[in-house]
């Protein structure tokens, strides 16, 4: 006999770690992945602490491939079937996309795209047997055109429609798929990115709290999309109205402010 279990990567801090908290404190068995092994560890530990199971901790550099099957190898051993897979990691970079490491720019398509896609396909079996879910972070970016952020942007986008792609073709099997799409959240991803400051307009901001529980909200409800705040909501549906020309234009100079023209 399998435990059924939620599979959260980026799990060490920011939105995945809120994400494990929120999850393990509706009941669920974790498994928590990220590269840091002392964060996850003391996340696992502090979730113990709280009378509920010690999460597994997988301490993985999901950038270096064969992910799935190092995975479902970890996961046998421990007699445990995925339900939901909660794919968070992911990184950005700020500045002109000629300008930054070509080499860093082709590692955050690999886990911002390949490496969501590979674990999304992966179980779906599993989470389909368990009549779990699929929950991908991606953000109010990928409504967006990116000019100083053009790989991360365009990374989000992909998330956005393969998760609404997922979330139509899989919804006849009992299979909840959703995506969610946050604003600027206060977690180390600006320090990551190079962002100096806020990383965007204060009444766009939420904390990583308030987003987790709208993705597990949503996720156990079988919504498609979860845009947490209403301003960032207006923020993905201006875009509709707004010629495209402009829309490029306007995130121009948002970016350019931060790095310079």
């Amino acid at each position: 006999m399998t435990r059924p279990v939620t599979m959260i990567t980026g799990a060490s801090a920011g939105i995945g770690a809120e994400l494990a908290r929120v999850f393990a404190s509706h009941g669920h068995e974790l498994v928590l992945i990220a590269r840091r092994e002392h964060a996850l560890t003391a996340l696992a530990d502090e979730i113990a602490a709280t009378g509920k199971p010690r999460p597994l901790v997988l301490a993985m550099d999901l950038g270096a491939g064969g992910n799935a099957g190092r995975i479902g190898e970890e996961l046998a051993k421990h007699d445990l079937a995925v339900q939901f897979v909660v794919n968070n990691a992911g990184f950005g970079l700020l500045g002109r996309a000629d300008s930054l490491a070509r080499d860093e720019q082709l590692a955050m398509i690999d886990l911002n795209v390949r490496v969501l896609t590979e674990l999304s396909l992966a179980f779906i079996p599993s989470v389909t047997r368990e009549r779990g879910g699929i929950l991908n972070v991606a953000s109010v970016a990928g409504f967006l055109p990116g000019p100083g952020m053009a790989v991360y942007y365009a990374s989000k986008a992909f998330v956005v429609s393969f998760t609404e792609a997922l979330y139509q073709e899989l919804k006849s099997r009992g299979v909840r798929v959703t995506v969610l799409c946050p604003g600027p959240v206060p977690t180390e991803f600006q320090a990551r990115a190079g962002v100096p400051g806020q990383l965007g307009p204060s009444i766009l901001e939420r904390d990583a709290r308030f987003v987790a529980m709208a993705g597990y909200r949503g996720l156990m409800a079988g919504r498609r999309m979860v845009v947490p705040g209403w301003p960032n909501l207006l923020a993905t549906l201006l875009p509709r109205f707004l010629p495209r020309g402009w829309a490029v234009r306007i995130m121009d100079r948002v970016q350019a402010r931060r790095f310079g023209p």
